[in-house]
């Protein structure tokens, strides 16, 4: 038998995942790094990319994160994300109309600090748009 990892994914609204899976990758800001049973403990900030849970006790899932953070210890892992969304649930056109707009945001900035946020959150964006 696959030993398991206990595996909690909150985001500010809702807890939107918590079971056991036999191994979950993560974004970390130093890179990506995978989780399984017996870790060592560590504490990373995410950086936006693909939360990846496999061999989960209901299938398989995928994640998109803006970032937050996680805890890993032997048991479990827990990621507190800024935002999530479930990969199946993310529609192609809108999400291809979300990046038109950002574009346009982009555009029309008027400062400097709205220019800087509205690039960073294209990148998001499409980031998102490669990860489907």
């Amino acid at each position: 038998m696959v030993d398991r990892i206990a595996f909690d994914l909150v985001s500010p609204e809702r807890l939107l995942l918590s079971e056991e899976a036999e191994m979950v990758t993560v974004p970390g800001t130093e890179g990506e790094f995978g989780v399984l049973a017996g870790h060592m403990p560590l504490i990373s900030t995410l950086r936006p990319g693909v939360i990846d849970v496999r061999g989960g006790t209901e299938g398989d899932a995928r994640f998109f994160v803006l970032g937050g953070f996680a805890e890993v210890n032997p048991l479990k892992i827990t990621v507190l994300a800024e935002e999530a969304i479930p990969m199946e649930l993310v529609n192609l056109g809108v999400l291809d109309q979300r990046i038109r707009d950002a574009e346009e945001d982009i555009l029309l900035a008027k400062t400097e600090t709205d220019r800087a946020k509205a690039v960073e959150f294209l990148d998001n964006l499409k980031l998102m748009r490669a990860s489907l």
